[in-house]
């Protein structure tokens, strides 16, 4: 429990800044500054989906949605468990979600995961910049 309430301030801080974010529009930072999706991509929706119920549409969503709750948990148990296992449980979610991800990637009929630079502030921003250089 001492651990929850540390990790707590934490919690709450990045749920605001994601809040924040959300009613200006951005849903995901990494996507709106670079135009790519990230390997978390969906993982929110998933969760949404995981609150009516819908379970298919969180796997849609991201199939790996069940992780973050597991790791959570295991990290807030940590001192209890075998640093070797730490180090294999993260090696195989990395794994895991860097297969995933070049998957959904290279799947054009994948609507969640996109690479489109071009649509990405900081390429919008760059582009501005060397248009009014021109």
């Amino acid at each position: 429990m001492k651990k929850l309430k540390e990790a707590l301030p934490a919690i709450c801080a990045v749920a605001l800044v994601y809040g924040i974010l959300y009613f200006a529009g951005i849903g995901c930072p990494i996507k709106y500054l670079t135009g790519v999706s990230c390997m978390g991509c969906g993982m929110t929706r998933a969760y949404l989906s995981l609150l009516r119920l819908d379970f298919a549409s969180a796997f849609q969503y991201h199939p790996l949605f069940p992780i973050p709750v597991i790791a959570a948990v295991l990290f807030l148990f940590r001192s209890r468990i075998s640093q070797k296992i730490v180090k294999v449980l993260l090696f195989t979610t990395i794994v895991l979600f860097s297969i995933i991800y070049l998957l959904r990637i290279l799947d054009p009929s994948d609507t969640v995961v996109v690479f489109e630079p071009a649509n990405g502030a900081a390429f919008r921003g760059i582009h501005m910049i060397v248009e009014e250089i021109r």
